[in-house]
């Protein structure tokens, strides 16, 4: 078997930062061009499925800090204490990193709070909550177009299972939520074909640092994550590891 050496795959992997030039070959066409339709916004969930509404998406009365002040205090925390975060605040959170402000009429773009390369958004959104006032614990979805959680998993406290997961990080397991954010790479395939994927990363930036600000707002904490189990990771939230998996997560706790 043909082993790649360090340098091989070093290189490989630069590749993804970088902007493709040759792109012209016509298999390597996007298929919007070739008229393909577009994949879901938003990944279906079963008509029976449980919803848990999350209130008014505005949270008005939550996030009164000024803008430079919670730029200039953000920071990775990873001391939280052991006090419950409120429904109310999830939500603002939740508004804050992935709310759909407008969907166009002909269903293929969708304006939310962060940037999108093509208003494509790739990333759905996971929740394993711990404590979170009037929300069992257990594995959720946010759905962004309706402002509501969808249950996945109420499989009871997971603190163990996701600090496992995440190489024994033993405090993101003492969170109150973890967010973690899977993408379904098509999303944004569908449009840029094989140069989609440093759209796709440079766009989980993208929300997470929305996360870090809100959690500023509300006396909260954040720390961003990219050392865990991939395999672990995407079982504990149900998706499947190749169509859909996990990128990147952040555990929120009061501080």
């Amino acid at each position: 078997m043909n082993v790649k050496s360090y340098d091989e795959m070093i290189r490989e992997r630069r590749m993804m930062l970088k902007s493709e030039e040759n792109v012209e070959r016509d298999e390597w066409a996007p298929h919007q061009i070739k008229g393909i339709p577009p994949p879901p916004l938003e990944k279906p969930y079963p008509e029976d499925g449980v919803l848990v509404g999350l209130g008014s998406p505005n949270c008005a009365d939550l996030g009164k800090i000024p803008l430079a002040k919670a730029i200039v205090q953000r920071r990775s925390r990873r001391k939280y204490s052991s006090k419950a975060l409120k429904l109310e605040e999830l939500s603002f959170l939740l508004y804050a990193t992935q709310r759909v402000k407008h969907v166009d009429e002909d269903g293929v773009r969708s304006k939310r709070v962060v940037p999108s390369g093509g208003a494509r958004h790739p990333f759905e959104t996971y929740l394993i909550v711990n404590r979170v006032e009037d929300l069992e614990p257990g594995v959720y979805r946010y759905l962004a177009i309706e402002h509501k959680l969808l249950v996945v998993d109420r499989g009871g406290l997971l603190s163990d299972k996701i600090s496992k997961a995440c190489r024994g990080q033993a405090f993101i397991g003492e969170s109150a939520v973890v967010f973690v954010w899977a993408a379904i790479p098509y999303r944004t395939e569908w449009r840029y074909s094989v140069i989609a994927y440093k759209d796709i990363l440079i766009e989980a930036g993208h929300i997470c640092q929305n996360l870090y600000l809100a959690c500023e707002a509300i006396r909260a904490g954040t720390c961003a994550i990219a050392a865990y189990d991939q395999k672990a990771i995407d079982s504990l939230i149900g998706v499947d590891g190749t169509d859909e998996f996990t990128v990147y997560l952040a555990p929120v706790g009061k501080v």
